[in-house]
Order: structure tokens, then sequence, then C-alpha cells
């Protein structure tokens, strides 16, 4: 497995890579959003760590540009905890976040989690979830609506599969944060909503009137299969 990490902090990007490497993982680094972004459309890796605050372009625009061309695996890096701040990294297509300072320890889980659910588990070729115009492919994790293929995070494509492999079945918030995000997941509910969001404007034909990607006031979150 190949891992970008960026960051402006050399030292920090020096002590990521030392550990990363030591668990077997190969590595590559840069310094500002800008060579992040270059690195990612020109390179092959397999999940991006990727500091908030860097020169040349933040990390926020680099997510943005990087979701254009790849749905890569993303964890943010911020020194800010505010809720906020979590749902901007969320909004601009990234799959995890971390606050800084962290436990090296933590971060390898959450790359392991990341990655381990990026990769899915081994399924019958050509295996597919359909309802209406939307379609899965669960061995390649990909997504398309009438046809049309339809660019997911690994977050998006994990929601949405569990989601359509469930149909009528109503998560709330809490659940799907335990099942798709992982049990020790210390985030805001919220994302799940701006994860509900993003899919109803990639999956839905009218997002503002959705036809699959229903809510239950009060309850959660379902799939109309």
């Amino acid at each position: 497995m190949r891992i970008l990490v960026v960051d402006d902090e050399k030292l920090l990007v020096k002590g990521m890579k030392f550990n990363l490497e030591n668990e077997g993982y190969e590595v590559d680094c840069a310094y500002d959003g800008a060579a992040a972004v270059e690195l990612a459309r020109n390179g092959r890796f397999d999940l991006i760590i990727l500091d908030v605050m860097m020169p040349e372009l933040d990390g926020l625009e680099a997510c943005m540009r990087i979701r254009e061309f790849s749905n890569i695996p993303i964890i943010m890096l911020t020194a800010k905890s505010e809720d906020a701040d979590k749902l901007m990294g969320f909004e601009s297509g990234a799959d995890d976040y971390l606050t800084k300072p962290f436990n090296i320890l933590e971060l390898k889980a959450r790359v392991r989690a990341l990655l381990r659910r990026a990769a899915g588990t081994q399924r019958m070729a050509g295996k597919c979830l359909s309802a209406g115009g939307i379609t899965l492919n669960t061995e390649e994790r990909s997504a398309s609506l009438d046809g049309n293929p339809v660019e997911l995070t690994a977050k998006e494509y994990d929601l949405i599969e569990l989601l359509m492999r469930n149909p009528r079945r109503i998560y709330s918030r809490e659940n799907l944060m335990n099942v798709v995000w992982g049990y020790s997941y210390a985030g805001d509910y919220r994302t799940v909503d701006v994860h509900i969001r993003r899919l109803r404007e990639k999956l839905e034909r009218n997002p503002a009137e959705p036809e699959y990607i229903l809510t239950k006031w009060g309850v959660g979150y379902y799939f109309k299969g």
C-alpha cells in the first residue's frame, strides 16, 4: 500500500513517514497543497494524509481539487478541533479527520481501518446492487446513476452500500457512525448528515426530493429499495 503524507511541518512528516513505513507502507511526502494535487494526479496512491493549514494551497482546497479526478481515501489533519472545521473537511471530500496533536497509534489505526474499508471484502466478480437508476458494483466499489459513472469517496461508498444492502431498515446517525466509521470514531453525528446530503446530490435525480435515500424524521436514514 502506498500513502502520500502532506504537511508543511517537516518534522511531523518525518515522524509519520517513519512510523508508517515501519507498518509496511510505502510513503511519499509533500509539504504544500499544490504539490499534493500534482502528486495525487500523477501517482498511484492508496490513501492520502492531508494537513489543512499549508502554504501555496490549503488542505481543504487541495482535497476538493483531488476529488475532481480521484476518490482516493483522504484523512485530514488540523490543529483546530471545532465541529465547524471538521464539517468543512467532510464537505471538501475528506473521509476521516484527526486533530493535532494526535497519538501516532490512533493515526495508524485509522489508516488501517480506512484502507480496509476502501479495499472491501472479496466478493463474486460482477456482483451488483441496483435500485431504480442507482447501481453499485460491489467488486469494483463503483457507482453509477442511469448508467453514468458517479465518483464516490470511500466513506460515501461504504454508507450507500450499507443502506442498499438493507433496504427499508432505518439507521440512526449513531448506528451509521458505529458501522461505517467504526465504533471508536469520536466524530460529530452531523458528519452523517453531510455524507447523506452528498450522496443525494450525486445519486438522486432531484436531491431536493429524494426517491431512494430517505429520512425518517426523528429516527434516522434508510434506503427505499
